[in-house]
């Protein structure tokens, strides 16, 4: 079993940034591939951004491109995302999640563990 804790969500203006952080316990953290997500009220959950086990590579949500970095510190056990020039449709409430798998997939169904989620609030 792993558990995710995020944290680093908060209300940050437009224009703004803000980092994310997920914290996992448990098993061995580069074991996983890792991914954000995140659910706006009255919309399904979406994809932000993935890196891949094994050095595979990251990949973005076309939204988030050029403004997002999902980073990972496997020492640590800890997944980042920087959030940069933060627009108020960026906010939602921000997953983190792992899976075992080593090709590009946004399916949350491939993800098997996660998180409680973190509130992003970005204001005009």
């Amino acid at each position: 079993q792993v558990q995710l804790v995020e944290s680093g969500g908060g209300l940050v203006q437009a224009g703004g940034s803000l980092r994310l952080s997920c914290a996992a316990s448990g098993r061995t953290f580069s074991m996983y591939t890792v991914g954000w997500f995140r659910q706006a009220p009255g919309k399904e959950r979406e994809f932000v951004a993935a890196d891949i086990r094994s050095g595979g590579g990251t990949f973005y949500a076309d939204s988030v491109k050029g403004r997002f970095t999902i980073s990972r510190d496997n020492a640590k056990n800890t997944v980042y995302l920087q959030m940069s020039s933060l627009k108020p449709e960026d906010t939602a409430t921000y997953y983190c999640a792992i899976g075992r798998f080593d090709e590009a997939s946004s399916s949350p169904s491939r993800f098997i563990y996660w998180g409680q989620g973190t509130q992003v609030t970005v204001s005009s």
